[in-house]
C-alpha cells in the first residue's frame, strides 16, 4: 500500500505540475499570438493530462478505504486529504466541462471556467506542496516502529522523532519557492479577480479603460442604445489579442468593401457613419469558456453593407480583415447574410473601446468570438474561401454555437 501511495503521490505531482504551466500558459491572451499553433497543441497536452489525472484519483479511490483507515486518528493529514481531493474534483469538473463545451449550455462553460481559474490560482500552490510534502513524509516517517519482546508478546514503540534545525536549508529553499510563485502569480490573480467580479461598466479592465483611439466625430447613439434595450452587458469581456493592440484616429482610418462587388467603397470615418445603422441584443461567447450576456450592439447589418456593395454572382466567401494587420477570417455568403451579422460601433451605448475590437468590430453571435473580428478595416468577395487565424492553428473551421 505504502508503496502505490508513494506512486500515486510521484505521478500526481507531475501531473500538477505539467498541467500547472499548460494552464497558466493558456491563460494568458498577450501571448495567444506567440504561441500560435502551439496553443491548441499545449491544450490537448493540458486535456490529456488531466485525463491521466482521472485515472491517477480513480486508482486512488480503489484503495481508499485502506488508507482512511491509516489516517483515520491523524486530524491534519485527513483535512490534508479533504483539501487535495476537493481541488482536483473541482479541477477534473470544470475542465470536463470546458473541453466538451460545444455539447454543453453556453452558460455552464461561464461557471465552469470562473471555478477553473479560481482553483488553479489557489490550489496550485497548495497542490504542489502536498505532493512534495506528502512524498517526503511517505520515504522517511516521522516515527517508526520497533517490535521488542514482552511477555512472549511483540509490541510496537515509536521510535523518538529525531530533532531538526529550527530552519533548515531545505525549507529555506520551500520557503524561497512559494515566495516566489507568490509574487509571479499574484499580478496574474488581482487582475483574474478584477476580470471575474469587477464592474461591468469598466469592464475590470486597465486596457479598456485606457483607450487611445481617436474618432472624431464620435457616433451619435439611437435611442435603443441609449436605452439600453439589453438592460447593459451581463459578464465580463477578457481582453485576447495577436499583436500588439493598434490605434486609430479619425484621420487615417478608412473602411473598404473590395473583391468581387460590383460597387468598390472606400469610406471614410465620417462617411461610414452615415450609413443606417440598427439596434440588437445578443450574447458574446467566446470559445475559451466565457460569455457576455445581453449585449445592446449597434451598427450596420453586414447583408446592408453587401447589398450597397451589390456582390457578384461568382462570390462565394466574405474575408474579413483586422487593422491589425495579421488576423483574418472567413464566413461563407450564406452565413455572412444572417440578419444578426453586424459591423458594430457601438456597445451598450457607448463607442466600442479599442482593447475590445474598436473603433469597428464584426459580431457573429452565432458563433464562437474568434470569428467576430476585431478592428474590422475591409471586406473583400471572394470566390474561394480559406482558413482564418485561429483556424489554421487547429480551431474548427465552423464555429457554431452549440443549439
Amino acid at each position: 500500500m505504502r508503496k502505490l501511495l508513494i506512486k500515486l503521490h510521484r505521478w500526481n505531482a507531475y501531473a500538477v505540475l505539467v498541467l500547472s504551466l499548460s494552464g497558466i500558459l493558456l491563460s494568458i491572451g498577450t501571448i495567444r499570438g506567440d504561441l500560435g499553433v502551439m496553443r491548441v497543441v499545449i491544450r490537448e497536452i493540458h486535456i490529456w493530462v488531466g485525463v491521466i489525472s482521472i485515472a491517477l484519483l480513480l486508482i486512488y479511490f480503489s484503495r481508499m478505504a485502506n488508507h482512511l483507515k491509516q489516517i483515520r486518528k491523524k486530524k491534519k493529514q485527513l483535512i490534508n486529504l479533504s483539501i487535495v481531493l476537493f481541488l482536483l474534483a473541482g479541477w477534473i469538473l470544470s475542465g470536463i466541462v470546458l473541453w466538451q463545451y460545444r455539447h454543453l449550455p453556453t452558460f455552464w462553460n461561464n461557471d465552469a471556467l470562473v471555478v477553473h481559474d479560481v482553483l488553479t490560482w489557489i490550489g496550485i500552490p497548495y497542490a504542489l506542496f502536498h505532493s512534495v510534502t506528502r512524498l517526503r513524509w511517505l520515504r522517511k516517517p516521522a516515527l517508526r516502529t520497533i517490535s521488542a519482546a514482552g511477555n512472549g508478546e511483540a509490541e510496537s514503540k515509536p521510535v523518538a522523532a529525531i530533532r531538526k534545525p529550527l530552519y533548515s536549508r531545505r525549507q529555506f529553499v520551500k520557503w524561497a519557492i512559494g515566495i516566489g510563485i507568490t509574487a509571479a502569480a499574484g499580478p496574474f490573480f488581482i487582475r483574474f479577480l478584477r476580470y471575474t467580479f469587477g464592474s461591468s461598466d469598466n469592464f475590470s479592465s486597465d486596457l479598456i479603460l485606457d483607450d487611445k483611439n481617436q474618432m472624431v466625430p464620435a457616433p451619435e447613439p439611437m435611442p435603443a442604445s441609449s436605452a439600453l434595450i439589453g438592460g447593459g452587458s451581463k459578464g465580463q469581456f477578457r481582453i485576447y489579442t495577436v499583436t500588439d493592440i493598434p490605434t486609430f484616429t479619425s484621420d487615417n482610418w478608412v473602411f473598404s468593401v473590395k473583391g468581387l462587388v460590383n460597387n468598390q467603397m472606400t469610406l471614410s470615418w465620417e462617411q461610414f457613419l452615415q450609413i443606417k445603422r440598427q439596434v440588437q441584443v445578443s450574447d458574446f461567447h467566446c470559445v475559451t469558456g466565457w460569455s457576455v450576456y445581453s449585449n445592446t450592439w449597434e451598427g450596420i447589418p453586414l447583408v446592408d453593407l453587401l447589398t450597397l456593395a451589390g456582390v457578384k454572382q461568382q462570390a462565394k466567401f466574405v474575408k474579413f480583415y483586422s487593422g491589425d494587420k495579421v488576423y483574418t477570417d472567413y464566413l461563407t455568403l450564406q452565413q455572412a447574410n444572417m440578419s444578426d451579422v453586424m459591423v458594430a460601433v457601438l456597445h451598450d451605448g457607448k463607442p466600442i473601446p479599442q482593447a475590445m475590437g474598436g473603433p469597428v468590430r464584426l459580431v457573429v453571435p452565432k458563433m464562437y468570438g474568434y470569428k467576430s473580428v476585431k478592428w474590422l478595416e475591409s471586406i473583400e468577395l471572394v470566390e474561394t474561401g480559406g482558413l482564418g487565424y485561429w483556424e489554421q492553428r487547429g480551431y474548427d473551421t465552423d464555429a457554431w454555437l452549440q443549439a
